[in-house]
């Protein structure tokens, strides 16, 4: 594939959060810069969203494009990668009905994540905070974080504590929003 560039790599032609998978948060050759970062043409060199891109509409986001729901969307996919497939249909949705604002509530996202990860990442973590903070509610994990600030110290616990601590809370809000932190393979 030809190098191929976004304004945004964070949020997907195809509609995944990339900013939300655990190869965006690697430090090593696997990291993924997203959907049309730097040398995203050398992670992935083949991209069947791209080429179909190419030949429709060659639109930001796929549910720009006239031949939207093709028939990669009229289903919700039933299997995952690295990065929860079960909310792109919602999360198009939301981008169609506001770009800015659901460039922002990513972007609110990426932060709880990142935090997630520079402080109560006990080395076997990342996948599941990935996946919680994609799959969760932005509402559901801000109710997360306040509880957090309140009930994990993490210079007072080891970071392997905190991250026990910090699972149970995200667990515990996705059994409140009927839903499942884990990937589908």
């Amino acid at each position: 594939m030809q190098e191929y560039k976004r304004l945004y790599p964070l949020f997907s032609l195809c509609g995944l959060n990339c900013a939300l998978c655990p190869r965006y948060h690697t430090d090593g050759s696997s990291k993924c810069p997203g959907c049309g970062g730097p040398e995203f043409h050398l992670k992935h060199p083949a991209c069947a969203v791209i080429t179909c891109n190419k030949k429709h509409d060659s639109v930001e986001y796929c549910f720009e494009c006239s031949a939207f729901p093709c028939e990669k969307y009229r289903e919700p996919s039933v299997n995952d990668s690295f990065v929860a497939y079960k909310n792109v249909l919602t999360d198009f949705g939301k981008a169609k009905d506001g770009l800015a604002n659901y460039k922002k509530a990513l972007e609110e996202k990426i932060k709880i994540l990142e935090l997630l990860l520079e402080r109560y990442n006990d080395g076997r973590k990342k996948n599941f905070y990935c996946v919680a903070v994609n799959l969760l509610s932005l509402e559901g994990l801000k109710r997360v974080m306040a509880r957090v600030r309140v009930e994990v110290d993490p210079q007072a616990l080891d970071c392997k504590a905190g991250a026990k601590l910090v699972t149970a809370l995200l667990e515990e809000a996705a059994e409140k929003e009927r839903i499942v932190i884990e990937l589908r393979k």
